[in-house]
């Protein structure tokens, strides 16, 4: 074959066999050429790509291990606050124990004292109640005062005494007592509360008043009220002038008359005399209206008495309110300690429920990751490669 031989014309220039031959074989190393770099092309890729995968895993590999540390970090910091919190606990509750025994210590002394100061505060209310028990019974009733007798001579004075002695404590009177102005009244009655006392005469003129029963005719009947009403004032003269002492004596006294009968004669017959008795401050008293004021001094007597034996019992029973408020208010301390006991259990159960969640938890790997750890940076691939 003629190689030089024109193989076609391209643009007016003959392209021989040869030129032809030379361009495919050209052609042909092209595409070898093409064809081998695209080979290599894709065995590099491959490459890239398998260490890739190596790199990865390794990347795995060292998470995994970093994972493995982090829960060895864990267990170990886990395990210190369990032993913490167990130490935690138990000095907790050996203080919580320490302060209820001690509060309930105290509490008990507390309220032993109390009870004590209860029991000291009673007795005294009962001694005060048995004074006044006493002081009741020594209240006889009066005896033997509404007889009708005539008498004569001391009859009056022994008639008296025996009303005051039945119906007044010894300490509230006396007889014959001298006052300050030398005068001796048969009876004085210290009236409570006051230094004054009340004089009480029992030297009735029975001689005018026995003449005055014994008159036969009016000629005598009229000499006989005459002299008697003339005795009587004459008695209220000295009464009034020497048993009425300012400071000393009550400003009233009391002339004892020892007969019902005579007082009715007097109040019926002798009004006038009754009037002037008024007007020098001399009450007559029959033994009837002697018994009244008698049980009129002892309800005064009485009310005094239970006004300073009131006194001690509001006294005592102020003290005891105060001593049962204070045992009160110890009550519900120990009862607030108790219920401030009751929720430091509470709250150690629940901390103790947590730890056996959490232990349990640990147990099964129920691990969640730490939320302050940043996570891994993703690898990023190189453009090009």
């Amino acid at each position: 074959m003629d190689f030089s031989a024109t193989a076609f014309s391209l643009s007016g220039r003959a392209v021989t066999w040869a030129e032809v031959l030379v361009g495919a074989g050209v052609l042909g190393l092209a595409l070898i050429a093409v064809t081998l770099w695209l080979a290599w092309r894709a065995g590099r890729v491959r490459r890239d790509e398998a260490l890739e995968a190596v790199r990865r895993a390794g990347e795995l590999e060292l998470r995994l291990a970093e994972m493995a540390g982090q829960l060895r970090q864990f267990a170990e910091t886990t395990s210190t606050r369990d032993a913490h919190l167990t130490r935690a606990l138990d000095d907790r509750l050996d203080k919580v124990s320490q302060r209820l025994g001690h509060g309930l210590n105290e509490s008990t002394q507390q309220t032993s004292n109390s009870l004590r100061q209860l029991h000291e505060r009673l007795a005294v209310i009962d001694t005060a109640q048995a004074n006044i028990t006493a002081l009741s019974s020594e209240m006889i009733g009066l005896k033997d005062i509404l007889s009708n007798k005539q008498a004569r001579g001391a009859f009056g004075q022994a008639r008296m005494e025996a009303i005051i002695r039945d119906g007044l404590h010894s300490a509230a009177y006396s007889f014959q007592t001298t006052l300050s102005n030398g005068t001796r009244p048969d009876c004085l009655v210290k009236l409570p509360e006051s230094e004054l006392r009340v004089v009480i005469d029992a030297k009735f003129p029975l001689e005018a008043f026995n003449a005055l029963k014994a008159a036969e005719n009016d000629e005598t009947r009229k000499l006989a009220e005459q002299r008697l009403r003339k005795d009587v004032q004459h008695h209220i003269r000295e009464i009034s002038q020497k048993y009425l002492i300012r400071g000393e004596t009550h400003e009233t006294a009391i002339m004892f008359v020892p007969s019902e009968s005579i007082y009715a004669d007097l109040y019926e017959h002798f009004e006038d005399v009754m009037q002037k008795a008024h007007r020098a401050q001399v009450v007559i008293a029959s033994p009837n209206i002697l018994m009244l004021l008698v049980q009129t001094m002892q309800a005064i007597f009485k009310d005094a008495r239970m006004r300073e034996q009131a006194g001690l019992i509001q006294g005592e029973v102020v003290r005891l309110l105060d001593d049962v408020e204070r045992l009160s208010n110890r009550v519900y301390d120990l009862q607030r300690h108790f219920g401030q006991a009751n929720q430091d259990i509470d709250k150690i159960l629940v901390s103790s429920d947590k730890i056996t969640k959490r232990g349990q938890k640990i147990e099964q790997l129920e691990l969640q990751e730490v939320p302050d750890a940043e996570p891994a940076a993703k690898p990023k691939l190189v453009a090009g490669e």
